[in-house]
């Protein structure tokens, strides 16, 4: 029976289960994003979303805590350095799912998971988006036509 079970168990014992979320944590913070099936990547967010809210806090008892979760230094100093810096603000939500279609030999839906600070895409830009001013396009007919009659109007009093 599995009463009160609710995480995915991935078809797979403790032991490995323990060892793949490990590894794809590693290599989502080595190279900010990967490709692997939904199911794992719904799986790998619930697992390394407390990780990167541990290393917010740059104790030693957070890195030992996230050391027994990664057993890997260099994924550590990097999620300790760069991404803590970049995530400092972030009150959760570090990582983002987007479905990317179906494995052609035996259909699994596959997913790219990513952490949300890396993606240039997304990210609004301080010079295009403060900087200039927005107008909104009417249909009235208020554009450059109607501003030109204007013009050849005043200029016709004169």
């Amino acid at each position: 029976m599995r009463h009160g079970k609710k995480f995915n168990h991935l078809k797979r014992k403790k032991g490995h289960r323990k060892a793949l979320l490990r590894n794809l944590s590693i290599a989502l913070i080595e190279h900010k994003r990967i490709n692997t099936t939904l199911a794992k990547a719904k799986a790998l967010r619930q697992f390394v979303e407390p990780l990167i809210t541990k290393s917010k806090t740059n104790s030693t008892h957070s890195r030992r805590v996230v050391f027994s979760y990664l057993q890997n230094k260099h994924a550590v100093t990097e999620l300790f350095g760069d991404i803590a810096s970049k995530v400092a603000d972030r009150p959760g939500g570090y990582t983002r799912v987007i479905k990317t279609g179906f494995r052609q030999s035996d259909g699994a839906e596959l997913a790219l998971i990513e952490l949300v600070d890396y993606n240039d895409v997304y990210i609004k830009d301080d010079k295009t988006g403060s900087g200039k001013k927005r107008t909104r396009r009417s249909r009235r007919g208020g554009g450059k036509a109607a501003a030109a009659t204007t013009a050849a109007a005043s200029q016709e009093e004169e």
